[in-house]
């Protein structure tokens, strides 16, 4: 995610407004947001469910602001102990909760197959659902249910902007249980809660013929009929969640040297030459990351654009950008395509792993000087950490923008103390080594005293990466 203004890390911008404009949005809209924390803790285990496989099948109503229909989820034990039971995660009531009896939840799920539901938890975005018998280590099952989803009347992730519809973590998930025992997080307006593995998707989308559907993965209309309808299939292997967006939006391709596919979609109303520029610059940022981390695996990347949207939200191939004459954070949104979606992190618990990680690939590319950076940086308290899970950042309003301004410094530092080759090899050799994996700050400073014999020990500390 980026709450960077529209068009603020463009080429020719100063660090130092960039910083101002950082802390300026995020601490605007910090100063809104909820917060919530907590979740409990089991004895070790690996990540599990894992090897995840979704398919779904919606139907949407005359402008794409209501989807129903029914989903499927089949999953494998990847522990060594017997799972009894799977969370789902309903990211999509995070602002709304368990609405009220006139304004119910905006998503819903209902007849449970393959196992027994219990009750609502977390606000309404976690939903037990009991196995019948428990599953083995390595074995296989699956559970299918009933989806409704109602895109809120907020310009959100999952929301609405006029009449163009964003439908960001609006299918439930499967939680992942690890070492800590079940993540169920809350969820987070500013910055994200969310923490998946690697799945396949197979989502089938029926809706009307004058809407435009982008979503994750590859994209293709399979039919369409005399009813006006057509239906859109989404199809995307080893991503950690399924976006999508309709509206009738105005459309183009273009093709990177490297041969990815850059499909753009924007609302009438958005800036001609911003959506020129973003075109542009995700054309080069799709290669120059390819290169820098590893060639994008999916083959495709689509961009959501409309005017009104704030700053940015990164999905699997797909990233919705709010967008002026001045373009936008496309670049700092395709860089999340490898730091949270290949390389994996719990963006709950360590926010820095792929915020930090996705700015200093901005700043690279535009050639920031990041030499002075530190200059506007300012920790609230000596107990502040940029490693910080998101339940501090929640709780002390108005300093998330250190994610964005303290961690980028602080990599762009860690890359003049064990020199520029090395830290180009530390990154594609990081981003190879967890590529669909999970990323940790304890791995991630293993990695980095791996490529140097200076002890690295103090850098830490004075950079707060604990």
């Amino acid at each position: 995610m980026s709450p960077i203004a529209a068009g603020s890390s463009r080429t020719g911008r100063s660090p130092f407004l960039v910083l101002l404009l950082l802390l300026a949005v995020v601490a605007t809209a910090l100063a809104s947001a909820g917060a919530a924390g907590g979740a409990g803790l089991l004895s070790g285990a690996a990540a599990t469910p894992d090897r995840a496989r979704y398919d779904v099948a919606l139907r949407s109503d005359a402008d794409g602001g209501h989807w129903s229909g029914r989903q499927r989820v089949s999953f494998r034990n990847a522990s060594g102990r017997p799972l009894r039971e799977v969370y789902l995660r309903l990211w999509g009531n995070g602002e709304d909760g368990c609405g009220t009896a006139g304004a119910p939840s905006p998503v819903t799920v209902s007849h449970v197959r393959g196992g027994s539901a219990g009750g609502l938890s977390v606000d309404c975005t976690a939903l037990r659902i009991s196995l019948p018998k428990p599953l083995g280590g390595g074995e296989r099952t699956s559970v299918a249910f009933d989806v409704s989803l109602t895109v809120p009347g907020r310009n959100a992730r999952f929301g609405r902007e006029d009449a163009y519809r964003f439908l960001g973590n609006a299918l439930p998930v499967l939680a992942v249980h690890d070492a800590q025992g079940w993540h169920l997080d809350p969820y987070v307006a500013v910055g994200e809660s969310f923490y998946a593995l690697a799945s396949d998707f197979r989502v089938r989308l029926d809706h009307p013929s004058d809407l435009k559907v982008p979503t994750t993965g590859r994209t293709r209309t399979v039919a369409s009929d005399e009813t006006g309808r057509t239906i859109t299939l989404g199809v995307a292997d080893r991503v950690r969640d399924f976006a999508w967006a309709a509206g009738p939006f105005r459309t183009a391709t273009d093709t990177s040297p490297g041969g990815v596919r850059v499909k753009s979609y924007w609302a009438d109303g958005t800036s001609a030459a911003g959506v020129r520029l973003n075109r542009t610059e995700a054309v080069a940022a799709i290669d120059r990351f390819g290169e820098e981390f590893g060639r994008y695996p999916y083959g495709e990347v689509d961009l959501v654009m409309t005017p009104g949207f704030g700053g940015g939200m990164e999905y699997p191939g797909l990233v919705l950008l709010g967008t002026t004459e001045e373009g936008g954070a496309v670049v700092h949104e395709l860089a999340h395509q490898w730091w949270y979606g290949i390389v994996g992190n719990d963006e709950y618990g360590s926010p820095w792993l792929d915020e930090s990680f996705a700015q200093y690939a901005n700043f690279r590319f535009y050639g920031l000087d990041t030499r002075d950076c530190w200059a506007d940086v300012y920790w609230p308290d000596d107990g502040a950490a940029l490693t910080a899970p998101m339940d501090y950042w929640s709780a002390h309003p108005g300093t998330y923008h250190l994610v964005y301004t303290a961690g980028p410094c602080a990599l762009a530092d860690l890359e003049r103390t064990v020199g520029a080759g090395s830290m180009a090899r530390l990154l594609k050799r990081y981003a190879r080594d967890h590529w669909y994996g999970v990323s940790t700050t304890a791995g991630f400073k293993k990695a980095a005293q791996a490529v140097t014999e200076q002890d690295l020990g103090p850098f830490w500390e004075a950079h707060r990466i604990r």
